[in-house]
């Protein structure tokens, strides 16, 4: 039974830049580079018939591409904190991408998301880490800024049974391009 989430890919580029700030805080379990990601919906575990469901109605997603940044990094969890994560400027392509997800999911009969959406990438889980400790490591890295990037695609993500973070795997990939295409025809071209 797979566990499947929606996400974006972080650009490789971007993703050494946010390794850079791997170390320094005790309690910290980092995640790996290549699994770092923007999840757009948390799908969780289905059967193998509902996968497939899922993945042809991803498939009816039709938006054009758009530029994401990273901008700054903050903690999940308050006085306890659980995660150490880069946050996303919440533009509204973005948005609206995740809006569409949890809209179509719902109609497969999936619960809708629990908590309001706040995207990010998940840079360390946090076990046993003091509130001061996670302070004075966002206080000396959290001015972070990636350099803007182009989000052409989404991706359908499973994962194993694991603690922390990985590996992930892309099941499917849904270009960000039929908006585009549907002006060019329209324009004759």
């Amino acid at each position: 039974m797979p566990r499947l989430f929606t996400g974006l890919e972080v650009p490789p580029a971007v993703a050494q830049t946010l390794a850079i700030m791997r170390g320094g805080l005790p309690g910290a379990r980092w995640i790996d580079p290549e699994n770092y990601h923007l999840t757009l919906r948390f799908i969780g575990d289905v059967d193998d018939a509902l996968a497939h469901e899922i993945a042809g109605m991803l498939g009816r997603v039709h938006r054009g591409p758009f530029e994401l940044r990273l901008d700054g990094l903050t903690s999940f969890g308050g006085r306890k904190p659980r995660a150490v994560v880069a946050a996303a400027a919440q533009v509204a392509p973005l948005m609206e991408l995740q809006a569409e997800h949890d809209r179509l999911l719902q109609r497969l009969g999936l619960d809708p998301e629990g908590r309001k959406y706040t995207p990010h990438v998940t840079l360390a889980r946090l076990r046993d880490a003091s509130s001061h400790d996670v302070a004075d490591y966002l206080a000396a890295r959290g001015h972070y800024r990636s350099a803007s990037f182009e989000v052409s695609r989404f991706v359908l993500f499973s994962s194993r049974a694991s603690v922390g973070g990985g590996p992930y795997v892309v099941e499917e990939a849904y270009p960000l391009a039929a908006t585009k295409l549907r002006w060019a025809q329209q324009a004759g071209g």
